[in-house]
């Protein structure tokens, strides 16, 4: 059986499900609400101006008649991959803010535990299969073999997963990024490894109290970003998170998050009719 990784060391965010205002009152306690970080927001002024120019100058480079198709295709893909960033700086801010407000709802339905991320692991292995990555491999490690369903929120799962492992491509050069997950009773362990070079970094995000600080040590918007966010979700799902060093310096991130384990459409049926009559 997979042991839970992790040391109570690099343990800090354990929560238990909150409730009403005492869900707000434990998010705001972190000095990390967007809207009140100026380091985050000149942070993203400056990565915003960044992949505009960037999109900008490759534009123009396009339009030069002496370029082949070659350097044309990867001005193409260099423009491509800035929009992409500068799409998910955007919606990691709003969707962090939004959580900040407290108005947020939950979406949980019944999965196939076997299968929840086949989905999103196509979503990966396509990115991937573009020439900037063309160094990282995908390893998926799914530590399950039973086809029971499970209640569980899986949009805000695949959102965490995602943050994960778009901060798993940024500090990884080459070698791999592994995926997985596995079951233990009424839990369920998701975890994102990789062999790059962001476990300090990303620690000093997770566990930071104070992202105006954690910037002025590590100047990265993205990832501070990403990592509150990711953060943010596990909290509002009632789970935990944690990191572990991966090899030298690449970042192993693990989340648990509760669940209801159903074998039936009596099951399903009772969860459905409890969540109405809420």
């Amino acid at each position: 059986m997979f042991e839970f990784p992790g040391s109570d060391s690099d343990l800090k965010v354990n929560p238990s499900l909150y409730k009403g205002n005492e869900k707000s009152k434990s998010m705001n306690s972190f000095k990390e609400n967007m809207m009140n970080c100026p380091s985050v927001l000149t942070g993203m002024s400056h990565e915003i101006r960044t992949y505009m120019n960037a999109i900008v100058a490759f534009s123009y480079l396009m339009k030069e008649n002496s370029n082949d198709d070659v350097e044309k295709e990867e001005y193409s893909n260099q423009i491509l991959n800035s929009c992409e960033q500068l799409i998910d700086l955007f919606e990691g801010f709003l969707d962090s803010a939004i959580i900040d407000t407290g108005d947020i709802k939950s979406d949980t339905r019944s999965y196939r535990l076997d299968n929840i991320l086949d989905d999103l692991l196509s979503e990966f292995r396509e990115t991937l299969s573009e020439k900037c990555h063309k160094d990282i491999e995908l390893v998926t490690e799914i530590q399950y073999s039973n086809s029971n369903r499970v209640i569980i929120d899986r949009s805000r799962i695949f959102r965490v997963i995602h943050c994960l492992f778009q901060n798993s491509i940024k500090n990884t050069k080459s070698g791999y990024i592994k995926i997985g997950y596995f079951q233990n009773n009424d839990k369920v362990t998701f975890y994102v490894l990789d062999s790059g070079q962001g476990y300090f970094k990303c620690k000093e995000f997770l566990n930071s109290e104070d992202l105006n600080d954690s910037l002025s040590q590590h100047n990265d918007t993205y990832t501070a970003i990403n990592m509150t966010l990711a953060k943010k979700i596990i909290q509002m799902l009632g789970g935990t998170i944690w990191i572990e060093c991966n090899g030298l310096a690449g970042a192993g991130i693990y989340f648990t998050i509760p669940v209801k384990v159903v074998t039936s459409d009596i099951d399903i049926n009772r969860y459905n009719d409890t969540m109405i009559a809420i």
